[in-house]
């Protein structure tokens, strides 16, 4: 079938990702367009969210139904909703509304609902009848706002991060030169952190690490529901950044530690299988680029070299594993500057949402002394341009891309249809892009 829709009336003749100028002040504003062919990479693209804008959630959260048929998003106006993909392509997205002025955590793994905060305890919204049901009430300790949540994949555990009530803040001093601008306050604050789990069924809490650092990224594994993975927060060059620890009591084990001066990695996420952690490596920073993995089991590693212009904030890999993809980098993004903070120029990121193909390299080296680490390349191909989107977290988004259950799709959040006034933060939306070129 043909596409059964392109862009809206009167926006013909305006590439779809090129910014909205703003219209007359008697007349409404247009709404974004709602499909449209990207005119650079010859990609379709689809606009999920209403036409107030919507967001969908963070690159590591699971935001698909198990079957794959919904997908959740936040609307602009605080709503938590789905969006039917079971005709995705086909005829124009259906959006309905599950519950006004809610923001989940993340949609089950095996249950049809979508984890949410309501005060002091954690509700499940079932995101076809909107029914909800009290799952947890959160220890004393953990009901303070903030910290962090994730759910294991046999929803028999929900996974947090809250203050240490018992632990003791400690000074931290800068290294030699500090860190300049806003970041030098905020770095490795010292404030006591630990991980918890609170048993879904018997109420039962379980601290299994403390520390006294920006403990954040909580994520759980999407096949073994004791493999927790977190990060330290902070100026990536200063952090050895990416951890795992067990619901088991396994204590905390590093995943990847640093080796040069100025060596940054992290946004790390799992594999669908659940057997490897993948990251943004670079060595050093803001200069040789690496999509890399671990295997948990056997330490082994495996880095994909990219091109400086495809490097991305954030990656993700299709559901089966044989292929990746990338949501690019702006001006402000972390491979942009100096580890002093100043401003590549030029900057050389590519503002594309990137399909990527690994090409392992071929041939061994003879490993008689310990695991070498494979390596190889990416095979890159232009989705949809991002020129004119806004990846500043201050004023604009990053696009947080998740592939689709059947991995056709990409979805991820965009601002390129709005042009914000100075200092003022754009509307965001959320897209579909097909990963097949469209014919």
């Amino acid at each position: 079938m043909r596409h059964p829709f392109r862009i809206l009336p009167g926006l013909l003749l305006a590439a779809a990702h090129l910014t909205v100028l703003a219209a007359d002040s008697a007349a409404p504003a247009m709404p974004p367009p709602s499909d449209w062919i990207d005119p650079e990479t010859g990609h379709r693209v689809i606009r999920l969210s209403p036409d107030n804008g919507g967001s969908s959630l963070y690159f590591h959260q699971n935001g698909y139904t198990p079957e794959g048929d919904k997908l959740i998003l936040h609307t602009r106006d605080g709503a938590l909703a789905t969006v039917d993909l079971t005709t995705l392509g086909v005829s124009p997205p259906k959006l309905a509304i599950v519950a006004p002025n809610t923001r989940a955590i993340a949609t089950a793994w095996r249950t049809r609902e979508a984890y949410v905060r309501r005060d002091t305890v954690i509700v499940a919204l079932h995101l076809d009848t909107k029914t909800e049901r009290v799952v947890l009430q959160l220890p004393a300790v953990a009901q303070a706002r903030g910290g962090a949540y994730a759910l294991n994949c046999d929803e028999s555990l929900l996974v947090g991060i809250t203050r240490d009530p018992d632990g003791q803040t400690l000074p931290r001093t800068p290294p030699p030169g500090g860190l300049g601008g806003t970041l030098e306050p905020t770095w490795a604050a010292g404030t006591p952190k630990m991980i918890y789990t609170v048993n879904v069924k018997t109420g039962e809490m379980k601290i299994l690490h403390r520390e006294n650092d920006w403990t954040n990224h909580l994520q759980c594994s999407p096949t073994d529901p004791l493999q927790i993975l977190f990060c330290h927060e902070g100026p990536w060059h200063y952090n050895d950044r990416t951890w795992t620890v067990r619901a088991d009591g396994t204590p905390a084990r590093l995943l990847h530690e640093r080796t040069m001066n100025m060596e940054i990695e992290g946004n790390e996420f799992f594999s669908p299988d659940g057997k490897k952690v993948w990251y943004d490596l670079q060595t050093p920073r803001s200069t040789v680029f690496w999509l890399a993995n671990v295997d948990l089991a056997t330490g082994h590693r495996t880095w994909y070299h990219l091109k400086r212009e495809e490097w991305s904030v954030h990656y993700n890999v299709s559901p089966d594993g044989k292929f990746f993809a990338g949501d690019g980098g702006g001006p402000g993004s972390v491979a942009a500057r100096t580890g002093d903070g100043e401003l590549l120029d030029p900057p050389g990121n590519g503002q594309w949402i990137y399909a990527f193909y690994p090409q392992p390299m071929r041939g061994s080296s003879f490993r008689d002394k310990k695991d070498l680490i494979d390596i190889g390349t990416i095979k890159s191909e232009r989705l949809v341009s991002m020129a004119q989107h806004n990846y500043s977290k201050e004023t604009g988004v990053e696009p947080n891309l998740t592939f689709t259950r059947d991995g056709k799709w990409l979805i991820f959040s965009g601002n390129f249809h709005t042009n914000p006034g100075r200092g003022q933060r754009a509307i965001t939306h959320t897209y579909a892009v097909e990963i097949a070129r469209a014919k």
